[in-house]
């Protein structure tokens, strides 16, 4: 059974839903204002959510395509010259009925849109709607601004508005469900505004300018370049995919050859990137700081004798420097970003002189080597125990510290059942 809801998340699904049902009703009782442009828009918004196939876990956004159309539908106030007449609840409606026509395909193989997503979804298109048709029917835009570059400027800062809004509301969604920092959060869905979130503001204010002057016939030619731009970014992200199973792949060289525990490697990199959110890394490098804690084990490849149980958290300082040496070079052979071989190398220096990443790593493999040895219930609080008792040379306060954080949370604990059963 998939756990409840947080709260917070589930009030931003029922507003979301609240808005929905409203603006439908609506929508129905008082009917369409210039069906055909809704009907344009509609299509264009629901053709978006089918072109999801292909999209990988975690996209920031799988339908920029329809996103692009219903910022555009919000920001429309005219249609090659003549008045829209369309509102704010009838945006909401329209773009709520295109997406689950869309989405229809994906529900049939249980690959519909996750309720955070169609939430953010109808809020963002409500914010731009508030913001723009109730100004633009009154006259007063026209009145401010006039139809010439300063209105275009308008619409842009609309959408920037629009953009920080769905950033807020992403990064409280995923502050209720994961409880990391807000402050993170938000700078990660901040920096995602310069990727294909600006590419799908961008096109949602040309569309809106271009229909204004061309008519309808303007939506296809505006948005082939956004779809050019999505099939590109499902190709690298397939590549990226590819690349990170490569890693996978050669960090359990280690386990099948017997020289740490099962599912160590994928413990740790888990359990890493958890700490590093925590302390604030952007996603970058948190993509960093998993790579090398994937492969920080395999410079024990060159030893002889395999380290009992794979747990160099017990060795000598000097062996374990040695062996995290052997592992830089190791990975500075394999081509990964010399970052993730930097991190590898300084993992088992005094903590005073490693970079924050390789802090992370060293007191997480520390973590989890000594909590596999331990037996009993309290191992886990045991292990814990004794990297706060080495936070005066081995394992930075800060860090260990993190790490009790997430394991107290509940939603990272030693068992990871997902990993082993891979």
């Amino acid at each position: 059974m998939a756990p409840r809801p947080p709260a917070l998340a589930l009030a931003v699904h029922a507003l979301a839903g609240a808005l929905s049902v409203w603006a439908i009703s609506a929508t129905l009782r008082d009917g369409l204002a210039d069906p055909g442009t809704a009907a344009a828009f509609g299509t264009l918004i629901a053709v978006g959510e089918l072109a999801r196939w292909g999209a990988r876990e975690g996209e920031r956004d799988p339908a920029p395509l329809a996103s692009a159309g219903a910022l555009g539908y919000a920001l429309l106030g005219e249609n090659a010259g003549h008045a829209s007449g369309h509102g704010v609840l009838q945006v909401i409606a329209v773009v709520v009925a295109s997406a689950l026509l869309g989405s229809v395909p994906h529900v049939a193989v249980g690959r519909g849109p996750r309720p955070d997503q169609a939430a953010r979804r109808v809020l963002t298109v409500a914010f731009a709607a508030v913001c723009f048709q109730p100004l633009y029917h009154s006259g007063r835009l026209d009145d401010w601004f006039g139809r010439g570059p300063y209105f275009a400027f308008v619409l842009l800062l609309l959408l920037l508005l629009t953009a920080l809004c769905d950033a807020v509301v992403a990064a409280l969604l995923l502050r209720a469900r994961t409880r990391y920092p807000f402050g993170p959060l938000l700078g990660d869905e901040l920096r995602g505004l310069l990727g294909i979130a600006s590419a799908v503001c961008a096109t949602g204010t040309v569309i809106a300018l271009a229909v204004a002057v061309a008519g309808l016939w303007a939506l296809p030619v505006f948005c082939v370049p956004l779809l050019l731009t999505q099939l590109a970014f499902r190709r690298y992200a397939a590549v990226r995919t590819t690349y990170r199973q490569t890693i996978t792949s050669l960090a359990r060289a280690t386990e099948i050859a017997g020289y740490t525990e099962p599912g160590h490697a994928r413990r740790v990199a888990a359990l890493s990137r958890a700490v590093g959110r925590e302390l604030g890394l952007s996603e970058g490098e948190l993509t960093v700081l998993e790579y090398a804690a994937l492969m920080h084990d395999i410079g024990q490849l060159s030893l002889l004798d395999p380290v009992p149980s794979g747990a160099t958290a017990r060795l000598p300082a000097a062996e374990q420097r040695r062996i995290a040496l052997l592992g830089g070079a190791v990975v500075r052979q394999t081509g990964v970003p010399s970052d993730v071989a930097l991190i590898v190398e300084r993992q088992a220096d005094p903590y005073r002189e490693q970079p924050l990443p390789a802090r992370i790593v060293r007191a997480v493999n520390a973590y989890d080597d000594l909590a596999e040895g331990a037996e009993g219930p309290g191992g886990s609080l045991n292990a814990l125990e004794q990297l706060r008792l080495g936070t005066g040379h081995d394992y930075h306060p800060q860090v260990v510290e993190s790490l009790a954080r997430v394991l107290a949370r509940g939603c990272l604990t030693r068992v990871y059942s997902w990993v082993t059963q891979e």
